[in-house]
């Protein structure tokens, strides 16, 4: 049996995914939570053979517990199941460990075969979104640039951001300006948007 621990905060997708799974004869799924802190610890009570992680959840998100579960229990393997298809969100979960990422309209045959062939070592990804990923490229934002651009999201001033990211103002605008000209946007807003679009914030 391939044992399964689902993690998404939307009890009613959760709900259906445990339903259509057992209908696998050779899939159990073990253990149901709804937050990203939750996670880990129903992962060490269960010993899931996957977990099964929405990128967008109550803290930690779906990426960082992919991390913490590789560092905590490598004999987990991750499947990030999201209605998120952004090409910075399959690098950044494959850089997180995860092996495999499907997306929420995928077919429940493609899920399945998804769980089937991550459980046997291999990896999945799916094809549309490994596509786009190539096209697109890596994200061309550096660390610093994508914590401005995030702080930017709330819409605060210079100094507000300044005062988030614990850098000076000057400084704030110079990684405003360079992400900017990386995301070919016109406002700093704009810049958010392009970025939070691919998956790279």
């Amino acid at each position: 049996m391939i044992r399964i621990l689902l993690a998404d905060d939307q009890a009613l997708v959760r709900g259906a995914l445990a339903s259509m799974l057992r209908l696998e004869s050779d899939i159990e799924v073990v253990a149901q939570v709804g937050s990203g802190i939750d996670v880990l610890p129903a992962a060490r009570r269960t010993s899931p053979d996957i977990a099964l992680l929405d990128v967008r959840m109550p803290t930690p998100d779906g990426l960082a517990v992919a991390a913490d579960l590789r560092d905590a229990l490598p004999d987990c393997r991750v499947i990030i199941c999201t209605t998120f298809g952004r090409p910075g969100y399959l690098s950044r979960a494959m850089a997180a460990g995860a092996a495999g990422y499907v997306v929420k309209d995928s077919s429940p045959e493609q899920l399945v075969n998804a769980i089937r062939r991550v459980h046997a070592g291999l990896r999945f990804v799916d094809p549309a979104l490994a596509a786009e990923s190539l096209a697109t490229g890596a994200s061309p934002l550096t660390d610093r640039e994508a914590d401005v651009l995030r702080a930017t999201v709330d819409g605060g001033t210079v100094s507000d951001i300044a005062k988030v990211v614990g850098l000076s103002e000057g400084t704030v605008r110079n990684h405003l300006s360079s992400a900017i000209g990386k995301t070919h946007a016109r406002t700093r807003a704009e810049a958010a948007k392009v970025a939070e679009g691919n998956g790279w914030l």
